[in-house]
């Protein structure tokens, strides 16, 4: 059973940084697409960050460009969203997701999701 759990939203003033946190279990990183998304009230699911099977490649949204970092730790299966310079807009649910689609940017083609983490952002 895969499960995905995310940890380290929470509410900062613009201009602050949080870093999220995916822990992954029943599943191996290299073995697909792994990547963050958000979700503003409203609004549809957005790629923020994903990287490519075996993390030769990776692919920012572009709001996020120069701000956000995704890395992970294949041996803890562990993933990981630094993001500095918040802004307002950058407020939502926050998820992790995992597929061996080789669609990463697509949020349709991926399985497994975490349950989110809420970064609120205050202008």
């Amino acid at each position: 059973q895969v499960q995905l759990v995310e940890s380290g939203g929470g509410a900062v003033q613009a201009g602050g940084s949080l870093r999220l946190s995916c822990a992954a279990s029943g599943y191996t990183f290299s073995t697909g697409c792994i990547g963050w998304f958000r979700q503003a009230p409203g609004k549809a699911r957005e790629g923020v960050a994903v990287i490519w099977p075996g993390g030769g490649s990776i692919s920012y949204g572009d709001s996020v460009k120069g701000r956000f970092t995704i890395s992970q730790n294949n041996a803890k299966n562990l993933l990981y969203l630094q993001m500095n310079s918040l802004k307002a807009e950058d407020s939502g649910m926050y998820y992790c997701a995992a597929d061996s689609t080789l669609r990463c940017r697509e949020p349709l083609y991926y399985k497994y999701w975490g349950q989110g983490t809420q970064v609120t952002v205050s202008s």
